[in-house]
């Protein structure tokens, strides 16, 4: 009778994760659309829309998902999804990117946005280490993403850009921008909650920890709009967009999402982060910015070996279900 309910259990996180993927999916797709359409009749560069917008509206279920599950008690599944979502950006989306199509790499044009990816990446350690991301910290994050977004607007939104993006939908007015921008934020909202729950109920089906189920079921699940944009941009030829979208989501998830979410509640870091999935996420940052720094390229060599990194770092969180 037991199992039985707990596979049911299982049989109902499952389709709750589903289900609550699918609207955060949908949801940000929706508000992309709405707030580069919006961006873009406002006058604001299609550079300045993708690596500000874009990166937010990719990493918007990441940042409803923690602020819910933070909310709700699992701190864990909050955090874990952040640095979750940051390795699975670097090795799985470049990792899958990669392996379609080599990503070209202009050393000069990310030098900046590299540097700001390092510092976020300290900042998130730090809290982790102090066992507490408090409102004021939060306040401070935060800050540090409005200068981030000042200095790409100041350097990118002034020059022509002439580089395809791809095509928004026309919503004909502003009004049905807004309405479609409030339905995409709405969807995210529900589908967190959903999700949220989901993967807790799934946690306690198989024993796992809820950080674990934060950096792997809910992490993968919030990356797949990143996954989505870079695989269309992989498929034009547009490294740029792909370089810069994810290196701006990694920005957003530290300084926007762990900001936020600690401004609502102060964030608990468990000291378990720091045995295996801190230091996983500084080995993760270091790679992908020395290949920023100092190589030409992502092969497909590199795509490959990035995307296995990813799977073992997947299996490796579960071997625990399997051993002993």
């Amino acid at each position: 009778m037991h199992s039985l309910a707990g596979y049911e259990l299982g049989v109902l996180a499952i389709g709750a994760i589903g289900f609550g993927l699918l609207l955060l999916i949908k949801g940000g797709d929706w508000t992309i659309e709405a707030a580069a359409w919006i961006a873009e009749k406002s006058g604001l560069s299609k550079l300045f829309i993708a690596a500000t917008i874009v990166a937010f509206g990719t990493s918007a279920p990441e940042l409803f998902t923690s602020i819910n599950a933070n909310l709700s008690g699992f701190a864990g599944i909050s955090l874990g999804n952040v640095l979750g979502s940051n390795i699975a950006n670097v090795f799985m989306v470049i990792g899958i990117s990669a392996m379609i199509m080599p990503i070209a790499i202009d050393r000069s044009r990310v030098r900046i946005d590299t540097i700001v990816m390092i510092v976020a990446t300290a900042v998130l350690v730090s809290g982790v280490m102090t066992g507490t991301f408090s409102r004021l910290m939060g306040l401070l994050m935060f800050a540090g993403i409005i200068g981030y977004v000042g200095y790409q607007y100041k350097n990118d939104s002034l020059g022509d850009d002439d580089e395809d993006m791809e095509e928004a939908p026309d919503f004909s007015s502003m009004g049905k921008a807004i309405l479609m921008l409030i339905l995409g934020f709405g969807a995210m909202v529900v589908g967190s909650e959903v999700l949220v729950r989901g993967a807790v109920a799934g946690g306690v089906a198989l024993g796992v920890r809820e950080a674990v189920i934060g950096m792997t079921v809910v992490a993968f699940g919030t990356s797949l709009p990143e996954l989505s944009t870079c695989l269309a941009a992989a498929r034009k030829g547009h490294s740029d967009m792909i370089i810069g979208g994810i290196v701006g989501s990694n920005i957003f998830n530290i300084l926007s999402i762990v900001a936020l979410t600690a401004i609502v509640r102060p964030l608990v870091a468990a000291p378990d982060f720091l045995t295996f999935d801190i230091p996983v996420v500084v080995v993760v940052t270091a790679i992908f910015a020395g290949f920023l720094f100092f190589m030409k390229s992502f092969g497909r060599l590199t795509g490959g070996l990035f995307t296995a990194g990813y799977v073992a770092f997947i299996s490796f969180q579960y071997s625990t279900l399997f051993v002993g």
